[in-house]
């Protein structure tokens, strides 16, 4: 009993010193079934890991469940569409048709592409030829909205 008392007398040392406090910006990954695994989709998270740890938004991916077709990837890329990202990025063939076929349908959102492809009214296009240069074009673009998002 006199644990118990201890314990609730014990001056309260605030919030957990490990834990982020995140802001209310959310950028959003589409990937193939390997997720931030995949080669194409590795380099990506990496960039958007660093615009998180520089911003404190929040980042997250979804993989691809089930066929590797961009007609399957379509329900995956609505899910991330109708959520509460301020920016969806794909990566890999299926998330990439997908993002090429759909975008018109939700005009409020902002999409980057990356890989081979169109820019087009809500679409931008990552299409960079190394690892380290995805990386860099994804955290630039990822950081910036990422503040925007913070800042109101």
């Amino acid at each position: 009993m006199g644990g118990l008392g201890a314990w609730l007398w014990w001056p309260d040392s605030g919030p957990d010193p490990r834990a982020r406090v995140y802001t209310e910006g959310t950028a959003c990954l589409l990937t193939p079934a390997a997720g931030v695994a995949d080669a194409q989709a590795a380099p990506v998270w990496v960039g958007m890991q660093r615009a998180s740890l520089a911003t404190l938004g929040k980042v997250q991916f979804l993989e691809v469940d089930g066929p590797q077709t961009g007609e399957n990837a379509k329900t995956f890329l609505a899910t991330l569409a109708a959520g509460r990202c301020d920016l969806v990025l794909t990566a890999g063939k299926a998330p990439n048709a997908a993002l090429t076929a759909a975008a018109a349908a939700y005009p409020n959102a902002r999409f980057v592409l990356v890989g081979k492809g169109s820019p087009q009214g809500n679409v931008s296009v990552v299409d960079a030829q190394s690892p380290d240069q995805v990386s860099a074009q994804v955290e630039a673009r990822v950081t910036a909205v990422l503040k925007a998002a913070a800042d109101g």
